[in-house]
């Protein structure tokens, strides 16, 4: 078992999305939107922290990190869940990030996703957008499209994320999943072949590039129907963002491809609920002939003037679905405010709903947790979490006890099966 397999299962318990590990620092978790501290659990030192990183990292991804000091994979533990792991190094050295990734795909339903998004998973061809800031639900928003499409129609579908995110089963449809570096040089290759592999649905996990997005372009013109992400915050941006990646003597004729398949964007945002968690407040822009006029004459900035008289089609402001949020009481007026794109439209909504508003209200950081065991020794590989190793010399700090309720194996016992 793993050092920090301890700190996975205390995230799991404690309902934390991230776990952050930075050199000379103790651990962190991210627990709804906020930076939490895991109380207990002392500083680790730049060689203990790559000594227990390099623990659960695959061999290739290694080598990776020790040519570019940058690497992404995906970590799996048994019975717990599985994570999104970034790893870096910074001015303190080295670092990482870990996302958890739910082990089941949520459904639409949980999601409440709005009935015109789910129409765009019905389209036999076109380009369809899920775009907002990192760490926004991107990646589960999508997991939940491909989920409702698996449940609901008989299709190949090809994805190609960096890494595997959700796995999926196959239900009605053929699911192949692909990793980039894993199984694919990089997205553009992997989007190039596949249009030889026979596909109706294609996920890019992410467009990265102006060749990918070309190719994105191409393939949803060519009859499939391609989902992508961008990190844009609203939907016109995303347009302008893509057709801005080419050069200006190319512009006019990217325009006039993407008015016709671009056929919808799902911008979305992550707001915290009033009862705890957090919850998706959706930006939806549904393309018709209006909306494809202005992208094809270079027109974006008046698109969401449009988007407000085209309510009917499934049309939708950001700040519409986050006033929507706070009159249901999902969300309080003041978190939605922090997310709102339009202050002065947010407050003006508010004045005339008579919900009161406070702007300036901010929130604590409590600490969390209960105490972790030490991190590895410098200099030696760890094995398990090592109860009885003395902490760093500087800062001093006692040994603290296991984390409550963690499942550390006893000496000799087989650790949680890992890959």
């Amino acid at each position: 078992m793993a050092w920090i397999d301890a700190l996975f299962q205390r995230m799991v318990q404690t309902g934390a999305s991230d776990l952050h590990m930075t050199s000379s620092l103790a651990p962190m978790f991210r627990i709804d939107g906020e930076m939490q501290s895991v109380e207990g659990c002392p500083p680790i030192t730049a060689e203990q922290m790559l000594n227990l990183l390099f623990e659960i990292t695959p061999e290739g991804n290694k080598a990776e990190y020790q040519k570019i000091f940058d690497t992404d994979f995906a970590y799996e533990l048994a019975e717990v869940g599985r994570f999104r792991g970034n790893l870096f190094r910074d001015h303190r050295g080295p670092g990482g990030v870990f996302r958890l990734i739910p082990s089941k795909v949520p459904t639409a339903e949980s999601l409440g996703l709005p009935k015109h998004v789910l129409e765009l998973c019905q389209l036999s061809k076109g380009l369809v957008l899920v775009t907002g800031p990192t760490g926004s639900g991107k990646s589960t928003t999508l997991a939940s499209m491909i989920d409702h499409i698996n449940a609901t129609r008989t299709d190949h579908v090809i994805t190609i994320e960096d890494p595997i995110e959700f796995v999926h089963t196959s239900k009605k449809c053929l699911i192949n999943q692909r990793e980039v570096r894993s199984h694919t040089e990089s997205f553009k290759r992997a989007l190039r072949a596949a249009l030889r592999e026979d596909p109706d649905i294609v996920l890019v996990g992410e467009l990265r590039d102006l060749e990918t997005i070309e190719i994105a372009i191409e393939t949803a013109e060519t009859g499939h129907l391609v989902f992508g992400t961008l990190h844009t915050t609203t939907a016109h941006s995303s347009i302008d963002r893509i057709i801005d990646q080419f050069p200006a003597e190319r512009q006019s004729q990217v325009r006039t491809m993407l008015a016709s398949s671009l056929k919808g964007v799902v911008a979305q945002t992550l707001v915290k609920r009033s009862s705890g968690g957090r919850v998706a407040g959706l930006e939806v822009l549904i393309v018709n002939s209006g909306i494809a006029a202005n992208i094809r004459e270079g027109k974006t900035h008046q698109i969401p003037s449009l988007m407000q008289m085209n309510g009917k089609i499934g049309c939708k402001q950001l700040n519409d679905a986050l006033f929507e949020l706070v009159l249901s009481g999902t969300v309080d007026a003041n978190e939605a405010f922090k997310k709102c794109i339009q202050k002065e439209d947010f407050v003006r909504k508010c004045q005339q709903a008579q919900v009161q508003l406070n702007a300036d209200e901010s929130a604590t950081e409590p600490l969390i947790g209960g105490p972790v065991t030490p991190a590895p020794a410098a200099g030696a590989a760890p094995r398990g979490p090592l109860p009885h190793h003395t902490a760093p010399a500087h800062p001093q700090a006692p040994a603290p006890t296991p984390i409550p309720g963690s499942r550390i194996p006893s000496p000799g016992q087989s650790p949680i099966t890992r890959r």
